[in-house]
């Protein structure tokens, strides 16, 4: 990605950062103080002390309500069995082996570091309208009620580049519903560097980040139907994974092939709380095959995409060892 257009960049980024949290931040300020009022009517799970809690004005605005989906049933048209469990050296823009509404879950990494050959030194616009276009056809083939968790990271430092306000905000406006967001922790996997920042000095100290975000969005309703369907996380798990920070280290760009990988342990915790066994997990831009090989260690199918043919092979050489271990 080339980012010479810097001073546009930081605007726009203002702009649309403020704008998207404004509304936000408008909504939930106007609440009037609760005391005395009954106990909250939403779900205390995994909180403390709200009892004095009443987000029903809240849920009930306009502004809110819009993005309410209804819990109609999903139509599900199967992947043909050709195509299944298939990594694919083509881009995902346009993802011609899959019927509309065939996908469960999309879970992915696009690629975002600076100077790697395979983001092919696209400028800022560039690089978001390939991101775009790909998730619009990732909404074309998920099923209604399906799933997408997107991993992303922010870029730059001058200026700083908030990439996951303008992700949430083009997949609002493709349609997806915003289920939350889960801060990836990798703090125990980070270095010393202070990248171009000054050391101890005020002078010009930068922040280091240690985090990633995981975005997870919904088509259509917000619930699935469990009728005919097995989960398979166990009870540690859902208590674990349903909290909004997760920590784990990252993965070594030398084991797993990739410049860029992000550890099997990221979709492994996605796939166990957003699919069912047997679901058809997405990944359009598969890199090293994280994704792949977790769907394939959980019971799951899975389709992947890259344009890189060496990381192609490298990703299918990893599920396939995966695939023998599950038969041993």
């Amino acid at each position: 990605m080339c980012l010479t257009d810097s001073a546009n960049i930081a605007t726009i980024a203002t702009q649309q950062y403020n704008s998207f949290h404004r509304i936000l931040l408008t909504d939930g300020c106007r609440q009037e103080k609760v005391q005395g009022k009954k106990p909250s009517k939403t779900s205390d799970f995994g909180v403390s002390r709200r009892e004095s809690h009443d987000s029903s004005k809240f849920y009930s605005r306009k502004i809110y309500g819009s993005k309410q989906a209804k819990n109609t049933p999903a139509k599900e048209n199967p992947v043909p069995d050709k195509f299944l469990d298939k990594i694919f050296c083509k881009t995902s823009e346009k993802m011609d082996e899959l019927p509309d509404s065939s996908v469960h879950l999309m879970i992915t990494s696009p690629p975002y570091n600076v100077g790697k050959t395979y983001d092919r030194d696209l400028t800022f616009d560039e690089y978001r309208n390939l991101l775009k276009t790909v998730f619009l056809e990732t909404h074309r083939v998920l099923v209604d009620d399906g799933r997408i968790c997107v991993n992303i990271a922010n870029l730059g430092r001058r200026p700083y580049i908030p990439l996951h306000a303008f992700v949430i905000s083009d997949l609002l406006d493709i349609g997806f519903v915003m289920r939350g967001e889960v801060i990836w922790d990798k703090a125990s996997s980070a270095g010393t560097s202070t990248a171009w920042g000054s050391w101890q000095s005020a002078s010009n100290p930068t922040l280091r980040d240690v985090h990633e975000y995981i975005l997870v969005f919904s088509k259509g309703s917000l619930s699935r139907s469990k009728q005919g369907k097995k989960s398979t996380i166990s009870r540690q798990e859902f208590l674990q994974y349903t909290k909004s920070v997760w920590q784990f280290p990252s993965e070594s760009a030398k084991r797993a092939g990739h410049p860029a990988p992000f550890p099997v342990e990221l979709p492994h915790r996605c796939i166990q709380l957003y699919s069912y066994l047997g679901d058809t997990v997405l990944d359009p831009f598969c890199g090293s095959g994280s994704t792949c090989v977790a769907a394939a260690k959980t019971g799951r199918r899975f389709i992947g995409y890259d344009t890189d043919p060496e990381f192609v092979e490298a990703a299918r050489k990893r599920v396939l060892e995966t695939q023998k271990g599950n038969m041993a």
